[in-house]
């Protein structure tokens, strides 16, 4: 009886481990950087806000609908009615304490929804949102933020792979949680609808990374390579346990994307010999198209440097645009993987 004991417990223990690894913790909406949040429950679902012994129950068709959150300092006030609160992290779940679906606003700016359980705390007189949601929920609305328009089913399954190996092999991208919803990790927005080809894509490849001698890795892409991927060394990122290979995009090698810019000097300055943080650093100055890829040569004229460059992003990894080629001439999403990811497999997070 010990026995059996003892090992319902080690198996219930490593249930518990498995569906934390299938949970990803995402700060949102932090590009506004406010001292205000409002948070309303999803039609006909309950959501309930707890802190410590407090709570607080929404509902669409209630007089408390919309809950109003306020960092003061480094704790969070929470205001529906009559009813307030202060507290230094607030939690937001269904009654039975599980994912539910809530619809986050900045007042005067943007209503967005999601399905997850949230966790807000205030940080240096900000609000600070986090949702954890659910790996796939997670994949499914990092595709249909990240894809081209008009991207074919097979593109999009191999888009659904790389973010969800960068999603199970990148955590602690943040000090607070794990990714952002910006590019700095991937942009995340809305869950797609059931019928779209997002939640398709990532339905068909659910639970599949890619793995480098055999631990998944943190899969990189970008809009569009220009004729031949980089590796991570050419633009002065590290490898991250993959060593990423140049290989040639025949899509964007035969009809590549060009631009031409004009930099000032000490513009120049800043972005030439730097790699990604330079051009970063250009972007953040002057806008993010500013210079559109690490892909560019540079010659001076007069007080000016002029840069003429093709592609869109920092050419690492899989090449979204030539992903879109390789589908629509017959390629399925494994074969496109294959082509940008040499050396590497695919491996099913449920054989953990």
């Amino acid at each position: 009886m010990r026995r059996l004991c003892a090992l319902l417990f080690i198996l219930s223990c490593a249930h518990v481990g498995a569906s934390q690894d299938r949970i990803v913790r995402i700060g949102v909406l932090g590009i506004f950087h406010s001292q205000h949040l409002t948070i309303a429950s999803s039609k006909d679902e309950d959501l309930v806000l707890s802190a410590g012994a407090q709570q607080l129950f929404l509902h669409s068709r209630s007089s408390c609908a919309t809950a109003e959150l306020t960092a003061a300092n480094n704790l969070v006030v929470t205001r529906c009615g009559r009813a307030e609160f202060r507290a230094a992290t607030l939690r937001a779940a269904s009654r039975n304490q599980q994912a539910t679906r809530f619809v986050l606003g900045i007042p005067g700016k943007i209503n967005r929804r999601y399905d997850g359980i949230l966790e807000v705390h205030a940080k240096n007189g900000e609000i600070v949102p986090i949702v954890a949601m659910d790996l796939e929920v997670a994949v499914a609305s990092i595709v249909q933020a990240e894809a081209m328009p008009g991207t074919p089913l097979e593109a999009l399954k191999a888009q659904a792979t790389i973010s969800r190996s960068y999603l199970v092999a990148g955590r602690g991208r943040h000090v607070d949680f794990d990714f952002c919803d910006l590019t700095h990790c991937q942009f995340l927005r809305e869950p797609p609808d059931a019928t779209s080809l997002a939640a398709q894509a990532a339905a068909a490849t659910r639970g599949l990374v890619l793995a480098y001698n055999g631990q998944p890795i943190a899969a990189m892409f970008t809009r569009s390579c220009g004729g031949d991927t980089r590796t991570p060394a050419e633009i002065g990122l590290p490898s991250a346990g993959y060593p990423y290979y140049g290989v040639r995009c025949e899509i964007c090698h035969q009809n590549p994307i060009r631009w031409s810019r004009q930099l000032t000097r000490a513009d120049a300055a800043l972005l030439l010999g730097r790699g990604e943080q330079g051009r970063l650093a250009i972007d953040r100055r002057l806008g993010w198209n500013a210079v559109p890829s690490n892909n560019f040569t540079a010659r001076e004229h007069g007080r000016e440097v002029i840069l003429q460059g093709a592609g869109q992003g920092h050419g690492v990894g899989l090449c979204q645009r030539g992903a879109r080629g390789m589908a629509e001439l017959g390629s399925d999403f494994k074969t496109i993987l294959d082509h940008y990811f040499p050396n590497t497999t695919l491996k099913s997070l449920s054989s953990n």
